[in-house]
C-alpha cells in the first residue's frame, strides 16, 4: 500500500509575511471627462508596496463633492489603510517615508536635462556626418543646438520670460523691448550657426547677447549677491541664477568668437 501521500504532509504556498493583512482603500475620481492621475499613482504605489487595494471610483462630480463633504477633505484621491485615513498621494508617499517634490524648490534639473540631451544630439549628428561621435564640429553643434532648445523654451511664453529676464538683465532694464527680442535673437543665431551660414550675422548676435548676459549674471549673483531665478529655460523655471547661467552665456560668447575667427 502506497502511503506516501499520507506520510508526506502537503506544504501550502508560502505568503510573504510583509504582505499578510495589508489592505488599503482608495477613493478616486474616475468619470467620462476626467480620470485623476494622482489616484492612478496612489493605486500603483500601494500595489507595489504589497497592498490589496479596494479601488473605489467616484463616477460623478456629485459623488466626489459628497465624499469630500462627508470626510471633510478638499481633494481626492483619499487613501485609507486598515480603516485609517492617510490622505492624498503626497501624504501616502510621506507615510511610506518617500520624498515628496516641493514645487517651489529651486533645481538645476531642467538645465542638466536640456544640456545632456543637446550633447547627445550633437554627438549623434557627428556620428551621422563624420562616422564618429567625437569631432570638433560636435562641440559647435552642441552649443548651436543648445541655443535653439533654450530659445524654444523661452518662446513658449515670451511674456513670462520677459518678466523674469527684466529682474537681472542690464540691457533689458534700460530698454524693455530687448526682453522680447532676446528669445528670437538667440533662436535665430542658433539655427544659423547649426546650418553654418550667415556667420557674419549669427556670430555677432551671439557675441552681443552672450556678453550682455554674462555681465548681467555676474553682477546680479557675484556683485549684488542676489538670490533670484534664471530665465534661461523659460519664465516659469525654478533654476537659480548662478554658475550654470554664467557658463551658458560664456559658451555662447566662446562659440561666437570661434566662428568669427574661422570666418575671417
Amino acid at each position: 500500500m502506497n502511503t506516501s501521500q499520507h506520510d508526506t504532509p502537503t506544504t501550502p504556498t508560502a505568503t510573504p509575511a510583509a504582505t499578510v493583512g495589508k489592505s488599503a482603500t482608495v477613493h478616486r475620481m474616475v468619470t467620462g471627462e476626467h480620470v485623476c492621475p494622482y489616484g492612478i499613482k496612489a493605486v500603483d504605489l500601494l500595489k507595489r508596496k504589497g497592498y490589496q487595494v479596494d479601488d473605489r471610483h467616484l463616477a460623478t462630480r456629485a459623488q466626489t463633492d459628497a465624499f469630500k463633504a462627508e470626510h471633510g477633505v478638499a481633494t481626492t484621491p483619499q487613501v485609507f489603510i486598515d480603516g485609517q485615513r492617510i490622505g492624498g498621494y503626497d501624504d501616502l508617499r510621506r507615510h511610506f517615508g518617500m520624498k515628496v517634490r516641493d514645487p517651489k524648490a529651486t533645481s538645476y534639473r531642467p538645465v542638466v536635462a536640456l544640456f545632456a540631451m543637446t550633447a547627445l544630439m550633437a554627438l549623434a549628428v557627428s556620428q551621422l556626418v563624420a562616422g564618429t561621435p567625437v569631432t570638433p564640429r560636435a562641440i559647435e553643434w552642441f552649443i548651436a543646438i543648445s541655443m535653439c532648445a533654450l530659445a524654444l523654451l523661452k518662446l513658449q511664453d515670451v511674456e513670462s520670460f520677459s518678466s523674469m529676464f527684466l529682474g537681472y538683465d542690464l540691457l533689458a532694464k534700460r530698454w524693455v523691448p530687448y526682453s522680447y527680442i532676446y528669445p528670437f535673437a538667440e533662436g535665430a543665431a542658433g539655427v544659423l550657426m547649426l546650418a553654418g551660414v550667415l556667420t557674419w550675422l549669427s556670430a555677432p548676435v551671439a557675441l552681443f547677447i552672450g556678453t550682455i548676459g554674462a555681465v548681467s549674471v555676474f553682477k546680479a549673483v557675484y556683485v549684488d549677491k542676489r538670490d533670484i531665478k534664471c530665465a534661461c529655460v523659460g519664465g516659469s523655471s525654478r533654476v537659480p541664477l548662478g554658475f550654470v547661467s554664467l557658463t551658458e552665456n560664456l559658451m555662447m560668447v566662446g562659440m561666437a568668437v570661434w566662428m568669427l575667427a574661422a570666418h575671417l
